[in-house]
């Protein structure tokens, strides 16, 4: 029996709905499989446990989650509670403290899913971004005086390392050999005269390391136009903190939608958790209603499955995901469906059993 701690931290909003249904689909797996466990630890931590203790968590939470295998996190982010408290304070510390500094963002058209381009076929819009998540433009490096002056200055710095651009570009590298995919790097050197000549130096020296794997470098607002036109030219993506955040984000919306984006935070070394997350927001105005849509928290556990070595349970979840967006009769209401946000993960969940069972018969 292999037996995988998972701390939970479900947040504000909508996110204990759909967290609730990633671990029913990670339950229904660990059902199925038998010699598969999940404990879960779970943590009030979020914006309204803010509002009551004037943290987003304990001053002690880096302490209490280091020993867990992965973290599930449902959303954060409430009106009242300002948008820098909340990232900064919790998502961003803990991405910070326990050095996830690989964000991994599939941007994958599965079967069933709409996208807003008209004649894309679902094999033309397959991404996965790669995107440096520890430092850059959001290492939170700057300055700002003379506040309330007339000459008030804000300084933002951002924060290139050679080891933090050099240890993402290398992970993007073995996963575009390894997948035997092109690797494409997303900067802005003409314009940012040191950062991002600095990330295209690297991204040239690590690339003759690797003469096996075709590349291509854009500019960030070249390739926010090349994303829409002519999306196939993309496979895996290497990128800067702040571009990966900008650019997934239009990826989500060409590929099925914010319901269907999930992110994963990856320590790939697992010294310390990696953490798992749908990237929506917190969605206050229908949080309690049954009607947010699970299916990017769901997309996440696969990620969780992954990354625990599972990769089989996560191609699973997939494409438990991409029936139920065929059938078209289990769909929360922003996929034009009725159903609840608790009766599409039953759904999942029911088709999770009934492929691995057409699998072992």
């Amino acid at each position: 029996m292999s037996t995988y701690k998972i701390a939970v931290i479900p947040g504000d909003g909508i996110g204990p709905e759909v967290l609730h249904e990633g671990i029913k689909v990670l339950n229904k797996i660990a059902e199925l499989d038998g010699s598969l466990q999940f404990e879960y630890t779970y943590f009030p931590w979020g914006c309204e446990y803010y509002t009551q203790h004037g943290v987003m968590m304990d001053e002690d939470g880096i302490e209490k989650l280091k020993n867990f295998d992965a973290i599930f996190l449902g959303a954060v982010g409430f009106p009242g509670v300002p948008d820098h408290i909340s990232l900064w304070d919790l998502l961003l510390k803990i991405r910070k403290s326990f050095d996830q500094y690989i964000n991994i963002r599939p941007i994958k058209l599965i079967k069933g899913a709409p996208c807003p381009l008209k004649d894309v076929n679902r094999e033309e819009l397959d991404m996965l971004f790669i995107r440096e998540n520890s430092e850059g433009e959001y290492a939170g490096a700057g300055d700002w005086l003379f506040k309330g002056q007339e000459n008030e200055v804000v300084l933002q710095t951002g924060v290139f390392s050679r080891k933090g651009t050099e240890r993402v570009i290398r992970y993007a590298f073995e996963v575009a050999r390894r997948e035997g995919k092109s690797l494409t790097s997303i900067s802005k050197g003409n314009a940012l005269n040191y950062s991002m000549v600095f990330w295209d130096q690297v991204f040239e020296e690590v690339s003759k390391e690797y003469p096996d794997v075709t590349t291509a470098s854009y500019l960030v607002d070249a390739a926010a136009m090349l994303m829409i036109s002519d999306p196939k030219r993309f496979e895996v993506v290497v990128t800067s903190n702040l571009f990966g955040d900008i650019l997934t984000d239009l990826g989500a919306a060409l590929a099925g939608g914010i319901g269907l984006a999930a992110g994963a935070n990856i320590n790939p070394e697992k010294t310390y958790p990696s953490m798992f997350e749908p990237i929506h927001g917190s969605a206050p105005d229908i949080a309690g209603k049954g009607l947010a849509n699970p299916l990017a928290t769901i997309w996440s556990a696969s990620q969780l499955l992954d990354f625990l070595g599972y990769e089989n349970y996560g191609k699973l979840v997939l494409d438990a995901i991409e029936e139920l967006l065929v059938e078209e009769k289990v769909l929360t209401p922003d996929m034009k469906g009725t159903a609840s946000t608790s009766e599409v993960g039953d759904r999942v969940a029911g088709i999770i059993g009934k492929l691995l069972l057409s699998k072992t018969v």
